[in-house]
């Protein structure tokens, strides 16, 4: 039976362990993965195209993020999408077919075709038959329906800032050739924003998809000679999480996707007004259960039916009947054992009787019906009887204990020469010469049992002495030795870890190892009864098997050992060295409500790794202030370009050179993009550029009222406007001038002298 998460989950399936009973605390909240972006099938919006006439503009915010488009009468985008093509050959129906926007995140198919029209990190579009899908959609979207494809509307589209010329050109040769357009023009998404947000003259700081710009303004003029890029935006922030939960986790057992990465960012991450601060403190036990946020993954859960009680009792008084039984039937089994025994020792003990009398004839006819080879094997046998009913005796019947005294073995035919004997006689000398050398060997086990009895001690002795005359060199040995047992505690905790890899080298060089055992000549079948197998030969070559089980120099009694080992140098420690305390011991350390790595990755909760639920979890913590600070702080990043504080700063200081210029920018500093709607943003940003500037310098910070669709509304606002017909560009003068050819106005990348 299995339960498969979906949504938000309301409590924790986690067995309660003893920490919990002692500290009693509510279930944390958890928030889900974002799940795919697909929404089903959308309407296209009707009336639109009724409603304009051959002077309505459709406005069209090309962003690497989203594409927004709509008529210049919308309040809002009619249609927003990414710039998303799934395409390929569906053999059922014999077509191939195109998915556009959230229609390629449909299913398995469709996301592992996705391709995106724009270069990756920047708003540069690279891949036209994209790009030419996603304005198909658009239009259709927007409810062009002429037959010919065509649009005979004006359009006004958004360009990054310092557009490539090539790509302006190729565009514009796609809406006037392609799409028809009456007439086209171009603008800069945060200068509309700006305009709608109605700045004059201002600083504005532009966060969007896959870059940030600083533009400074003059009398509704931007000064692009002073304009600065950083290249980093929301593609790169969700890229560089995406990193950091790859390393925070790299036995994850499911993917991170960008679109989940991305929602991660909008609604657990801010801006920290004190970095440096707050990123030491972070992972403090304090205040932890509200810092770190746990994101679920869809998981599935074994659940184990729990019995009742009665079940339980019921259960183990079966096994203990079962075990009762048991006990009788082995206990009625040795009795009959020991009774047969009994007999044949009686029938031995009377033939051995009978044989007193007899002669040496009739004794071998005697002992040859018993299989006996003579009277020293039937002797051996009655002692061996004898023993064995003793044993039983004591410890099932409890009869009177009678240990035997040990006898010194001899070995008498050792000494005799070999011709002296016949062929039974050497036999028994053979015999007897492997019964000496286990003897002898048991000997020497002893004797250098008590050699290293003997060893130990007097290292001991030793020891004790070097401590009391030399009390700090001591310590200073014990505390190498117990460095140098944790190095190689970790080393093997690694090498195991690694065995679970199959990319690692530790499973690389097990899987050479197999293919070695399996053929010495790769590619070559072995032919019966060709080539000779020598494995084993040497005794190196069975030191393979514990390569291949257990990966190299790894044995678990030897993990035992160092265990023992470190545990006895940490009591020594504890006993004799006034700094070292209970605190700094192993198992001290490795428990999880001390752990700094455990609160990074689990949070202030026990872990439990039984649990899929809890395996399927990942924990928000430092990240939440790590990834938007890379706008301040790029270096973060191995991003090698100065903050936007530090790019501001410059630009106010050197590239206006008339303080009433520089009061006037510093009067309106205006945030949008998507990047920008951190929290404490506003804030972080006024109070460092106040370090940055003159003491009486008035700084004014605003975020726009919507810095997401502001671009397009601004567009639209414009597209009414007298001055947008003025700078489009028609369909006559496209024909006679070139798609080059474009006009100057204060919103484009061409600005009027």
């Amino acid at each position: 039976m299995t339960v498969t998460l979906a949504r938000y989950l309301e409590s924790n399936l986690r067995p309660e362990s003893p920490h919990d009973r002692e500290v009693s605390k509510p279930p944390p909240p958890v928030w889900s993965a974002a799940e795919s972006p697909f929404r089903g099938y959308q309407p296209a919006a009707s009336g639109g195209y009724q409603q304009s006439s051959g002077e309505t503009a459709i406005v069209l915010d090309n962003g690497a993020g989203h594409v927004r488009a709509g008529w210049s009468f919308d309040k809002s985008p009619r249609t927003s999408f990414p710039a998303n093509v799934a395409r390929y050959r569906d053999r059922k129906i014999n077509r191939t077919v195109s998915y556009v926007g959230f229609d390629a995140f449909a299913d398995a198919t469709t996301r592992g075709q996705i391709r995106n029209a724009f270069e990756p990190g920047s708003s540069v579009v690279s891949n036209w038959d994209v790009m030419e899908g996603v304005l198909d959609y658009t239009f259709v979207g927007l409810g062009l329906d002429q037959a010919n494809g065509g649009l005979d509307r004006p359009v006004l589209m958004t360009e990054p800032l310092a557009n490539l010329g090539y790509t302006r050109r190729t565009m514009t040769e796609l809406l006037f050739e392609c799409y028809s357009a009456s007439s086209l023009a171009y603008g800069i998404d945060s200068l509309f924003s700006y305009k709608y947000n109605k700045g004059r003259s201002g600083l504005i700081l532009s966060s969007s998809h896959t870059s940030t710009h600083i533009i400074p303004v003059l009398n509704s003029k931007p000064i692009l000679s002073s304009v600065s890029r950083l290249n980093w935006g929301g593609s790169q922030g969700a890229e560089y999480l995406i990193k950091l939960l790859k390393l925070k986790y790299p036995t994850w057992p499911g993917k991170f996707a960008d679109y989940q990465a991305e929602e991660m960012i909008r609604q657990h991450c801010y801006i920290a007004q004190d970095f440096d601060n707050e990123i030491r403190h972070y992972l403090d036990w304090t205040g932890l259960e509200d810092r770190d946020h746990i994101i679920q993954y869809p998981y599935t859960e074994h659940v184990v039916i729990e019995k009742t009680e009665e079940e339980l009792a019921r259960i183990a008084e079966k096994k203990r009947e079962g075990g009762r039984r048991l006990q009788e039937q082995a206990a009625k089994m040795r009795l009959e054992k020991l009774v047969k025994k009994e007999q044949e020792l009686d029938y031995y003990q009377n033939l051995q009787a009978r044989l007193a009398n007899q002669t040496k004839k009739e004794i071998k006819r005697l002992l040859d019906e018993d299989e006996f080879k003579d009277e020293s094997q039937l002797d051996k046998t009655i002692k061996e009887l004898e023993k064995s009913i003793r044993k039983a005796r004591n410890k099932d019947v409890g009869g009177p204990e009678n240990p035997e005294e040990e006898e010194e073995v001899t070995f008498p035919l050792l000494d005799v020469p070999d011709d002296q004997l016949d062929e039974a006689g050497l036999k028994q000398k053979r015999h007897q010469r492997l019964m000496k050398s286990n003897v002898d060997a048991r000997a020497r086990a002893k004797a250098e049992k008590e050699k290293e009895k003997a060893r130990v001690a007097e290292e001991e002795r030793i020891d004790n002495e070097r401590r009391e005359n030399d009390l700090d060199g001591w310590l200073e040995e014990r505390r190498a030795a117990r460095t140098g047992m944790l190095q190689k505690i970790k080393e093997k905790e690694k090498l195991k870890a690694d065995l679970g890899n199959r990319k690692s080298l530790a499973s690389q060089i097990r899987m050479k190892t197999l293919a070695s055992l399996a053929s010495d000549q790769p590619g070559r079948k072995r032919r019966r009864g060709g080539d000779d197998d020598d494995f084993g030969a040497n005794d190196e070559d069975w030191g393979i098997y514990r390569t291949v089980a257990t990966g190299e120099q790894s044995d678990d009694d030897e993990d035992e050992d160092l265990d023992v080992g470190l545990k006895g140098v940490e009591a020594q420690l504890l006993k004799y060295d006034p700094t070292f305390t209970e605190n700094n011991t192993r198992e001290a350390q490795s428990d999880w409500t001390k752990s700094l790595m455990h609160a990074f990755l689990r949070g202030p909760r026990p872990f439990n790794p039984e649990s899929q639920q809890e395996i399927h979890q990942i924990h928000l913590n430092v990240e939440r202030i790590r990834v938007p600070e890379i706008v301040f702080q790029p270096a973060i990043a191995g991003l090698d370009q100065a903050g936007i504080v530090e790019i501001a700063g410059d630009i106010i200081n050197h590239g206006l050179s008339k303080p009433v210029e520089r009061d006037s920018v510093l009067r309106d500093i205006f945030l949008t993009g998507g990047n920008t709607l951190f929290s404490g943003f506003e804030e972080r940003l006024r109070r460092e550029l106040r370090a940055v500037l003159p003491i009486d310098s008035p700084v004014a910070v605003r975020l726009a009222s919507d810095p997401v669709l502001d671009a397009w509304r601004g567009a639209a606002q414009w597209s009414q406007e007298p001055g947008f017909k003025q700078s489009s560009v028609t369909r006559q003068e496209y024909l006679e001038r070139g798609p080059e050819y474009m006009k100057e106005h204060n919103l484009g990348n061409a600005q009027n002298v």
